[in-house]
C-alpha cells in the first residue's frame, strides 16, 4: 500500500514539474533539500538519544525517575518530535499538498518547543520565568485554537457549498 502511494506521489510530481513556474520549482528543490537535511539531523539525534539512554541507564545505573535523567532523556525525545513535525510540514509542501508552510503548523511546533522547555526547566527557575513561559504557551494555545476554529468554519462552508451545488 505504501509503495503504491509513493509511486502515485512520484508520478504526480513528474506530471506537475513541467507545469510549475521557475519559483515553484525552486521552492520544491529547497523543500526537498531541507527535508533531506532534517532527516539526517533526526537520524543523528536518534542515535545520540539511544547512546545517551544506554549510557545513563545501563553504564551509570541511574534511576530514570531522577530529575536530571528525566530532563535529559525527555528533552532529547521532545527535540526529536519537534524535528519530525517540522520535517512533516516541509514534506507537505514538497508533495504539493500545501503551497506554503501553514501558520497553524508553525504554532504547533512552537507549542511543542515550549512544552519541551517546561520539561527541561530547572527546579530552581524563577517564578517570573515560569510565568512568562506559561503566558507564551497560553497565547500560542489560543492562537492555535482560533486557527483551528477558522479552518473548521472554512471546511463547513465548503461542505455546504458542495451540498447545494
Amino acid at each position: 500500500m505504501n509503495d503504491t502511494r509513493q509511486r502515485s506521489t512520484l508520478s504526480e510530481f513528474k506530471v506537475a514539474w513541467p507545469l510549475m513556474s521557475f519559483y515553484e520549482r525552486f521552492e520544491q528543490i529547497v523543500a526537498l533539500l531541507l527535508s533531506g537535511v532534517i532527516a539526517v539531523v533526526i537520524v543523528i539525534s536518534l542515535v545520540q538519544l539511544v547512546r545517551t539512554v544506554y549510557h545513563l541507564l545501563f553504564l551509570e545505573a541511574f534511576n530514570p525517575l531522577e530529575h536530571h535523567v528525566f530532563q535529559t532523556v525527555f528533552g532529547m525525545i521532545m527535540t526529536l518530535l519537534i524535528a519530525m513535525e517540522f520535517k512533516h510540514s516541509i514534506i507537505k509542501v514538497a508533495l504539493r499538498r500545501d503551497s506554503i508552510i501553514q501558520v497553524k503548523t508553525v504554532v504547533l511546533i512552537a507549542l511543542i518547543a515550549l512544552s519541551r522547555k517546561f520539561v527541561i526547566l530547572d527546579a530552581d527557575a524563577s517564578p517570573a520565568r515560569i510565568a512568562a513561559l506559561a503566558a507564551a504557551a497560553l497565547a500560542l494555545g489560543a492562537i492555535y485554537w482560533l486557527l483551528r476554529e477558522r479552518d473548521d468554519r472554512i471546511g463547513e462552508t465548503a461542505a455546504e457549498q458542495r451540498e447545494s451545488a
